[in-house]
């Protein structure tokens, strides 16, 4: 009699484990669910979105809530080389600003006629400089210059919407100037641009300011400071400085860790 109420005893313990261990199998089970349920939305979240009104300057898509700009054409290449641009963009004064060395490797995303990319190849004579354009009629004009110029440590890459195809962990620093605002894809594009950038390597980003209605310029060719962060941040980019010396636009530092 004893021993079958022991065996019973017995028999109930080693059910009630069972239990317990399906319980917190289940439980278990029920928050993995409820964990994926949360992550699922914004694994399916679009990074981009359209919209079929828009502002007639833009191409109708929207990134982390700034509508993309129009690329400016070749048609524009003289409004990029204007005798003025001189005193409204300070281009020796921002390449005294970029705080280059003799050796560094720098690359002008979005460099249009070179405007930029031709002045630093003179900082940079042991260096190189890569200037990235998805024209190939505004990269032939650079190659035009260069002939003029004699700069041979200017190399033209054509890039595309997504890549700037420049080499992996070579550059120094990558410019972009009034330029990104026009990226079809700028989280694939500042990736790739990340990756192109030494650990420390920098990224200045000059743009108009859009928090200021006073500059003369078309509001999606603008950009503020703070959706300037947002979008590098998004990418790894740490913003280091914003210097505001020139007359209309933002000189904006950031740095891959």
């Amino acid at each position: 009699m004893q021993r079958t109420v022991t065996a019973q005893l017995l028999v109930g313990l080693v059910m009630d484990r069972v239990c317990l261990s399906t319980l917190c199998l289940l439980l278990l089970c029920a928050s993995c669910m409820h964990a994926q349920h949360i992550a699922a939305p914004d694994a399916d979240t679009p990074i981009y979105a359209t919209r079929a009104e828009h502002h007639p300057d833009g191409i109708g898509k929207f990134y982390m809530g700034r509508e993309i700009a129009q690329v400016m054409g070749v048609a524009g290449a003289e409004w990029l080389d204007r005798p003025e641009r001189i005193e409204a963009e300070a281009p020796q004064q921002v390449i005294e600003h970029m705080q280059l060395k003799p050796t560094d490797v720098v690359a002008d995303v979005g460099a249009g006629t070179g405007y930029f990319a031709l002045r630093i190849s003179r900082v940079v004579p042991q260096g190189t400089v890569y200037a990235v354009d998805i024209q190939p009629d505004m990269l032939a004009i650079i190659e035009q210059h260069k002939r003029q110029l004699k700069d041979d440590n200017v190399i033209t890459v054509q890039g595309t919407e997504t890549d700037p195809r420049l080499p992996t962990r070579t550059v120094d620093v990558a410019l972009l100037v009034d330029a990104y605002h026009e990226f079809a894809y700028p989280r694939e594009m500042m990736e790739n641009i990340v990756k192109s950038l030494k650990p420390g390597g920098r990224v200045i980003q000059i743009e108009y300011r859009g928090e200021d209605a006073s500059v003369p310029i078309k509001s999606l060719h603008k950009m503020t400071v703070a959706q300037a962060r947002k979008e590098m941040e998004e990418v790894g980019l740490r913003w280091q400085e914003t210097q505001d010396f020139l007359p209309y636009q933002h000189f904006i530092v950031f740095v891959k860790p």
